[in-house]
């Protein structure tokens, strides 16, 4: 299986990209579904009694229905469409958070967190009185039941976890942390941002009341993104953003709202990126989820062992590679990692480096910025291998500047 050969980016430039955690590239049936979509179905979905925005209502909503089945959600009204993770956690923030939070309450998140999930909640704990508190690592990059059963407490009213690190590759311990939070009354909310595109996510089995994604991580266009969240819940949710298409009735003085999943999808939407997204879904369920973590999972174990021999640099990782996943995490000693992203781009080879959105847990560990490798289903050994070639040419350029 070349699955390399789908990828039209990686085969017209010779590249070796290893940033999938900011954005995977797109196999040619995503940007076939697209074009098809621009071709063939272009109109606003809700707006129309004509047959072109009725069948682009269909093929609109039918994704919506794939989303649901695609994570098991019990309704398809459970799933709404935003343009990524930052817009969905923003959501919640402010449409749950604000009505329900107060003084002496908790919001408990990760020191792993995105800014997208952690400065929302500083704004609206801010604005309510209550209190944001944190779940820190131990030495080997992962959060204890300890530390977890010690900070979510009978005042936490909030959780917020992310379920892979887009820093460390950590895979949190989701199934404690939301058993907990629930036996204290408190929500749980989940960013699936960086596991979705590796294992299968079953929101009722993991029992999490919000989910979020993008899918511009797992092979869908940019710009859009998912929220799933419990049907109850949302129910009782004042709408986040205001407009056309969320409303049912508009008089001078006084609006009532549509029901879900409506009622948080002002204006017209980001078809495009729907029936990308969709499209993207039918791409990852053909290869199958156990052949994907096949793949990644001899792939991962390639680049911890071929990087753990090179001393001269510093890995963020857990040694337990069953709690680990996707991304690592590197500095070459004594080099700031920008320079060393820009001699592996001279060699072709395709890296972020930078805090990552995630300011909180570098100062944690006590560093500026980091460079990471994030891996894919296209990804393969060889890869790895030009990484560790751009590495020795980095280290061998900076070495008799290192101070040891």
């Amino acid at each position: 299986m070349d699955i390399k050969q789908d990828f039209p980016i990686l085969n017209n430039r010779k590249i070796t990209y290893l940033d999938s955690g900011a954005t995977t590239q797109k196999p040619k049936q995503v940007l076939d579904a697209i074009k098809k979509y621009y071709e063939n179905y272009n109109a606003n979905p809700h707006r129309g009694a004509y047959f072109l925005s009725i069948e682009a209502t269909e093929e609109y909503e039918n994704t919506r229905t794939k989303i649901a089945k695609f994570i098991n959600a019990r309704n398809r009204e459970e799933i709404i469409f935003s343009k990524n993770a930052t817009e969905s956690l923003n959501l919640i923030a402010y449409s749950y958070g604000m009505d329900n939070l107060k003084s002496g309450d908790e919001v408990v998140l990760s020191i792993m967190e995105h800014h997208s999930n952690l400065v929302p909640w500083q704004k609206v704990t801010k604005a309510t009185g209550s209190t944001l508190r944190y779940m820190y690592m131990n030495d080997e990059f992962e959060i204890s039941d300890e530390e977890i059963e010690s900070k979510i407490t009978d005042k936490t009213k909030v959780v917020g976890i992310t379920h892979v690190s887009n820093v460390l590759g950590t895979i949190n311990n989701i199934e404690k942390i939301i058993k907990i939070a629930h036996k204290k009354g408190a929500i749980v909310i989940v960013d699936c941002s960086q596991s979705i595109p590796h294992m299968r996510i079953d929101v009722q089995k993991m029992d999490a009341d919000f989910i979020v994604f993008s899918g511009h991580k797992m092979l869908s266009p940019l710009g859009i993104g998912i929220l799933y969240g419990k049907k109850e819940i949302l129910n009782k949710m004042n709408p986040f953003l205001m407009g056309g298409d969320m409303i049912e009735y508009v008089y001078e003085q006084d609006t009532t709202f549509a029901p879900l999943p409506n009622k948080f999808e002002a204006g017209t939407q980001n078809v495009e990126g729907v029936i990308g997204l969709g499209a993207a879904i039918d791409y990852i369920e053909s290869i199958g989820y156990d052949k994907i973590q096949e793949i990644e999972e001899e792939l991962i174990d390639y680049a911890r062992q071929e990087l753990s021999k090179l001393d001269y640099l510093t890995l963020y990782m857990t040694p337990n590679r069953e709690n680990h996943n996707g991304v690592i995490s590197f500095n070459i000693k004594g080099v700031h990692p920008h320079d060393v992203a820009s001699i592996l781009d001279s060699e072709g080879v395709c890296v972020r480096s930078g805090n990552h959105c995630a300011q909180p847990l570098m100062r944690f560990l006590g560093i500026d910025s980091t460079c990471r490798a994030s891996f894919y289903i296209y990804n393969t050994k060889e890869d790895v291998d030009n990484l560790v070639k751009g590495l020795n040419k980095a280290y061998n350029m900076f070495e008799k500047y290192i101070v040891k």
